[in-house]
Formats: structure tokens, C-alpha cells, sequence
């Protein structure tokens, strides 16, 4: 098994043969081509050209074989510097236009081993050619060359291709080393790249919710595991297809936010899909598709019907043991009553006192019923443009003449002029009346109600702020249910009404308190409600 290193040295072999065989093609046989006299000696030339190619073709064979691969390249890189020399030396020596194929050697050496094999080929390159070139001059060599050439000149020569040498050594290993260590960094980011690739598909497909993405036209990218389970629709079948194939509802267009859709399956089924679209924008922030998220809430809504059923039942058996509890109390004291006036043993002057209190009972039991129902079976809402400033200024008068007030509890008001705006006025007068009636209640031993408004943009904040015993925090998540009051003679019904009448305005009714210094309630409608 080799490394990755000698399998990298392979790869640039390979190279380094191609390039070979079509530089001897290209310079030495071209000059037969085109009968260029540059060689003195052609069958020489010609017995050259025919030893590289067969070593070319051992080398190609070779290559895949051997083990040595380090030492495969050495000896390929000398054979090519010895059939360099060769070249020199059958083509003039020092007169030899191919010296600069030593160069290409050294450059060889640098990019497919390593710098200090560029080092070693510089070397041995420079001292074949300065014993090459010393040989001729001094005539060891019958090589002849034109011209007059002194010693200092072949020196120079010497020297000059030896400094190339040593050059192109130094460049071209900087350059390969540099050029590998960057091919190791693009290795490790490429690796680093497919584990996060691998990661972000594990974790698409890990999710439970279903998960899509589509380019702009909507034809799908990703369709995940859960997607395929939700859908009944196989990813195969669905990949560069329209998103409208697995989900219907998303034929004609992508509505961004949550959305909750009905999906019908093949075989009948319905599913309730609760689904987020948002646009898929790249680093630009282009919008370049839509990416979706969706869940089955069948089963949710399922569950959530099954509890609004039974917090119904639950409430309905509340509600009718409050109502009997409310309506017991008059009709003991009732009964009591008609019993003793039966009797007829009760004194003259005790009748009538009966008489009230039977009177007084029943018509607490029609106020309880009317109440009741009120709350139970609400009319529609008749929507009018009216003043409520007006409504609250009626609502203050009434209150301020008003049984609970003892002439101890101060009205203040906190606006002016007129405020126009869609509801209800009959509607509204009786949350008025209901909130000032129980401020008022919440006052017995004095202090001041303020009812106060103010506008903020489309929102109306209308303000009962009372100066009372405040309410305990335990108390407050309770006051708005029905038949729940903290008062002795009480229905519980005002504040649970006002409730119900403003929810029907599509409004809010709060409630802050503390505990010994007050409480408020405010109103929130929309000022353009109904229209």
C-alpha cells in the first residue's frame, strides 16, 4: 500500500514522462522535419532520440511497479542529465544550444521530488558540464568550436551555467514547496469541507420536522427523511420536480411566515401541516429560492380538541355548581320567607318586612339570570362609528349618583374633546358601567377613580384606575372567570361580561394591581375595527 506522499510522486512521474517524450519530439525531432542543419552528427542525434524513447516507454512501464519510487525518480532525473550532457557533447560543447536543457532537469527535480533534490541535480549538472567543457578546451575531447576561446572565457561560462543552476534549484524548489504546502492546506479544507458537507446532510436528515428547499421557479433541492415521511412522497420522486408534487397547497405561490394547511394524502387521509417558508439567500443576500419547514399536527390538533373539549365539560360543571351555588342562597332566603308568611303566626308589622326580603330575593335571582345570560348568549356586535368620550362622560354621571357612592369616592377624568372610533355603543356603555361599577365597589371606605385614554397609532387605551385595597396576586389570573367575585354580595358576573364584550371587539382587557394601593384596568381596542 503506498502513501499518499508517493503517490503524489507517481502522479508528477507520469508527467514528467509525457513531458519527456514531446520535448524529444518536439526540439530534437523536428529538426528533422523541417532538415535544419543544427547536428554535425545525425545518426548519433539519431541514436539518442531512439534511447530516450525506449527509456521513455521502460519508464512508463516501470512506473506502476516499482516500489522504490523515490529511487525510481533519481535515476530517471541522472539518466535524463546524462543524455543532457550527451547532447552538449555531440552537438558542440560549449557551441551547443542545448545547454538549457540542464535547466529543465533542475527543474524537474525540484517539482517532482523535493527541493534538495533540485540541489543535488544542480550540482551534478554543473560539475558533468564544467568537466565537459574543460575536456574540450584543453583537447581531451575532439570537439571543435568556432572562434578564438580564452581560459578566463570558459570559466565565465562555466560559472555562469552553474549560477543558473544553483538559481533555478532555489526558485523552483521555493516555488514546489510553497505549491505543496498549499496543496496540503486545499487538502485539509477539502477534507474539512466534505466532513461539514457530510454533517449538514446528517443533521438535515436527523431533523424530526420535515425540511425543503426549492430555487426560485420552486423546482426542489433538498427534501429530507422526515419530508418523506410526512408526504408519502420518496425523494427520488421529488428531487428537480416542483414542491407543489409533495405539497399541493404550494401550487401558486410561496407565502413567507407560519402557515398551518390541509395536506390530503392519496388513500383519503387529511393532515393538519403547520409550515414556515422563508427565503434562501447567499452570502450576497440574494434571494436565490425558499427553504421550508413543516410539521404533522394531526395528531396536536387531535389532542388539542380533546382538551378543549374537556376543559369545556370542566368549565360547564364549574360554571352550573356556581349557579347553583348563586341562586341557593335567595332561594333559602326565599323560601324561608313564604314559610313563616304561611304560618300566619308572624306579627303584622314582621309581613311586610318578609314581603321585602322575598321581593328582594327575587329580583336577585332575575339579575343573576339576566346576567347569566348576557354572558352566556351574547348578541352580535352592531358596529357604529361612536364617541366614546361621550359614552365614559354618561358612565362618570351615573356612577357618581350611584348607590356604591356615599359621597366619599372622587371622579376624576382624564381627557377631553372627542374620540371617534368603531363599536358597539351599547356594548361599550355596559363595559364602561361594569369596570366603574367595580372600581366603585373597591372604594366603599373612599378614594378616587380615575378613567383616563390616551391614542397610540391605530390602538385606543381606555383606563379605570382606582385607589381601592388592590387586589392579592394570587387573586388576579381568577377575576375575569364567571361567578368569581371577592365581594359579599357579588355575582361575579360584571367583570367577566366586559371580558366577553371586549374579546367580542376583538380588544384586550387587563388588569394591574398591587396589593394597598390600587388597581387598574384597561381597555385595548383597535380604533379602525370593523371597518
Amino acid at each position: 500500500m503506498i502513501s499518499a506522499a508517493e503517490a503524489a510522486t507517481i502522479s508528477r512521474l507520469r508527467a514528467l514522462i509525457f513531458f519527456r517524450a514531446f520535448f524529444v519530439s518536439l526540439l530534437l525531432g523536428s529538426a528533422f522535419v523541417f532538415r535544419v542543419e543544427l547536428f554535425a552528427e545525425p545518426r548519433k542525434i539519431s541514436f539518442l532520440i531512439i534511447s530516450l524513447y525506449v527509456l521513455t516507454i521502460v519508464y512508463a512501464l516501470l512506473l506502476s511497479r516499482t516500489k522504490k519510487v523515490l529511487l525510481f525518480a533519481y535515476l530517471q532525473l541522472i539518466f535524463d542529465l546524462v543524455a543532457e550532457i550527451t547532447l552538449i557533447y555531440i552537438t558542440g560543447g560549449i557551441d551547443s544550444w542545448f545547454s538549457f536543457t540542464l535547466i529543465l532537469t533542475v527543474l524537474s527535480s525540484s517539482i517532482v521530488v523535493d527541493r534538495r533534490a533540485g540541489y543535488f541535480m544542480a550540482s551534478m549538472a554543473g560539475i558533468l558540464y564544467g568537466i565537459l567543457i574543460d575536456l574540450q578546451f584543453y583537447s581531451f575531447l575532439p570537439i571543435p568550436y568556432a572562434g578564438v576561446i580564452y581560459e578566463q572565457q570558459i570559466f565565465y561560462n562555466i560559472f555562469i551555467h552553474i549560477v543558473a543552476l544553483y538559481c533555478t534549484a532555489f526558485l523552483a524548489g521555493y516555488l514546489s514547496e510553497k505549491l505543496a504546502k498549499t496543496e496540503e492546506r486545499l487538502e485539509q479544507k477539502d477534507s474539512h469541507l466534505k466532513d461539514l458537507e457530510f454533517f449538514n446532510i446528517e443533521v438535515i436528515e436527523s431533523l424530526p420536522s420535515g425540511l425543503f428547499t426549492t430555487d426560485e421557479e420552486g423546482m426542489v433541492q433538498i427534501f429530507n427523511r422526515a419530508a418523506e415521511k410526512i408526504t408519502g412522497t420518496q425523494k427520488d420522486n421529488i428531487m428537480g420536480k416542483s414542491i407543489a408534487v409533495a405539497l399541493p397547497f404550494l401550487v401558486d405561490s410561496f407565502n413567507e411566515g407560519r402557515n398551518e394547511k390541509i395536506l390530503l394524502l392519496p388513500e383519503g387521509k387529511r393532515k393538519v401541516i403547520g409550515i414556515t417558508i422563508s427565503a434562501l439567500r447567499d452570502i450576497g443576500g440574494n434571494r436565490t429560492g425558499f427553504i421550508g419547514v413543516f410539521q404533522d399536527l394531526t395528531q396536536l390538533k387531535e389532542m388539542e380538541t380533546e382538551m378543549k373539549q374537556k376543559e369545556k365539560l370542566a368549565a360547564i360543571g364549574e360554571l352550573s355548581a356556581n349557579i347553583a351555588h348563586e341562586i341557593r342562597n335567595p332561594l333559602a332566603s326565599l323560601r324561608g320567607s313564604i314559610e313563616m308568611l304561611r304560618e300566619g303566626k308572624i306579627p303584622e308589622k314582621h309581613r311586610a318586612r318578609l314581603m321585602d326580603i322575598a321581593i328582594g330575593e327575587m329580583e336577585r335571582l332575575n339579575s343573576i339570570i339576566t346576567d347569566f345570560l348576557s354572558y352566556s348568549r351574547p348578541k352580535p356586535v352592531e358596529l357604529q362609528n361612536v364617541d366614546i368620550h361621550g359614552l365614559l362622560n354618561d358612565t362618570i354621571d351615573l356612577l357618581k349618583n350611584s348607590e356604591q357612592n356615599r359621597g366619599n369616592i372622587e371622579c376624576e377624568k382624564k381627557f377631553s374633546g372627542e374620540l371617534i372610533m368603531c363599536a358597539d355603543p351599547g356594548k361599550m356603555r355596559q363595559v364602561f358601567w361594569n369596570l366603574g361599577l367595580n372600581a366603585m365597589e373597591a372604594l366603599a371606605e373612599g378614594g378616587r377613580l380615575t378613567v383616563s385614554t390616551r391614542s397610540d397609532g391605530d390602538s385606543v387605551h381606555i383606563s379605570f384606575k382606582d385607589t381601592g385595597p388592590g387586589l392579592d396576586p394570587d387573586e388576579i389570573p381568577k377575576i375575569f372567570y364567571p361567578f368569581y367575585t371577592t365581594k359579599e354580595r357579588g355575582t361575579g358576573l360584571g367583570l367577566a361580561i366586559a371580558y366577553r364584550l371586549i374579546e367580542e371587539h376583538q380588544g384586550r382587557l387587563t388588569v394591574q394591581s398591587t396589593t394597598g394601593k390600587g388597581s387598574v384596568f384597561e381597555i385595548i381596542l383597535n380604533r379602525n375595527h370593523g371597518q
